[in-house]
């Protein structure tokens, strides 16, 4: 594993964590709120994007990144789509909504990851991420794999069999929008030379998508009729804040398969530190579960590590020779960060 790239592999892990623990908070909101997910997720997303909003205030890079993103787009050199990313986080947080009840956190979890990795794959061939195209090496394709074992094997004592499956499409596409959603935040923070300006854009495209959707819900069911009274069960939006600018600096260094890889298992290991040190529920830590994420240590650690056969695909020539430095060289058409 390079020396230079095992610290972003930390951070990406730690990032899954971050991902656990909002997840946590999130779902506590929305109990408080009498189960209105709409409302719990754009509280979540909206504070964060106050925070950044604020913030901007204070950080003069984070406001000419600003001022670099709106010119890119207008000159073209950057796509709308591309500062679209909140998006995909929009529709991870209203899938589970929908979903999680019929499903159980178990099975959604394991339709994510699945939509998540052949996310990475097919982004990460194709070129979205501001990496550059990239040939999936045999390790990365063993490592998902391997990630995709794991997830199942810590799952597989939670799982019945009287499931409406078709259920699991959306859950499916919500993994893959995670995957675009990291790929196109890289592409804002290199326009912008700032992780913080990408992680604005972020969150307020998610936020203006997530205020849509409530306002229809309580168009249709009305507010909520109370807000929760803990404190601590609105700062999803600040640990939002922290793993999404993670992932928007760590998506050039590790490739989108690869980050994926590493908050997904960042995501298990989280997951279980909240039910050994703050048990939720009927939560219960079992054997299977501690496989599941041992397992999920060794895939990481397989696709991390280097060689395994072809990897940079140069845009519009044949492959990279093998150690050849192209990571760095942007294609023509990408704006330089």
């Amino acid at each position: 594993m390079p020396t230079a790239t095992s610290p972003w592999l930390l951070l990406a892990v730690f990032s899954g964590a971050l991902i656990s623990l909002q997840s946590r908070l999130t779902g506590g909101l929305a109990a408080g709120l009498g189960g209105d997910g709409s409302a719990a997720a754009v509280l979540s997303f909206g504070s964060g994007l106050l925070v950044l909003a604020l913030g901007l205030c204070a950080v003069r890079t984070a406001r000419r990144g600003v001022t670099r993103v709106v010119r890119d787009v207008r000159a073209r050199r950057l796509r709308p789509w591309q500062v679209l990313g909140g998006f995909g986080g929009a529709a991870f947080v209203l899938t589970q909504g929908l979903t999680v009840g019929v499903l159980g956190v178990a099975l959604f979890s394991v339709a994510v990851v699945a939509g998540q990795v052949a996310g990475g794959l097919v982004f990460d061939r194709v070129g979205l991420g501001p990496a550059g195209p990239q040939r999936p090496t045999r390790r990365r394709v063993v490592g998902a794999l391997l990630v995709l074992a794991a997830v199942v094997l810590s799952v597989a004592d939670k799982l019945g069999g009287n499931l409406p499956y078709a259920a699991l499409v959306l859950p499916l596409v919500a993994g893959v929008c995670v995957s675009w959603q990291q790929a196109v935040n890289g592409h804002v923070r290199d326009a912008s030379g700032s992780a913080y300006t990408g992680t604005f854009f972020n969150f307020l495209a998610g936020t203006g998508a997530l205020a849509v959707v409530f306002l229809v819900h309580a168009a249709l069911a009305g507010l909520p009729h109370r807000l929760p009274s803990e404190p601590y069960l609105y700062l999803g939006g600040l640990v939002g804040i922290a793993f999404i600018s993670i992932a928007v600096a760590a998506v050039r260094k590790l490739g989108v398969l690869l980050l994926g890889l590493c908050t997904i298992t960042g995501q298990l290991v989280g997951s279980l530190a909240l039910d050994l040190l703050l048990p939720h529920g009927g939560t219960e830590v079992t054997a299977a579960t501690v496989a599941g994420i041992a397992l999920a240590l060794v895939a990481v650690t397989v696709a991390a590590l280097p060689g395994g056969g072809p990897g940079r695909v140069v845009t519009g020539g044949a492959p990279a020779p093998r150690g050849a430095t192209t990571a760095s060289e942007p294609s023509p058409d990408r704006p330089r960060g």
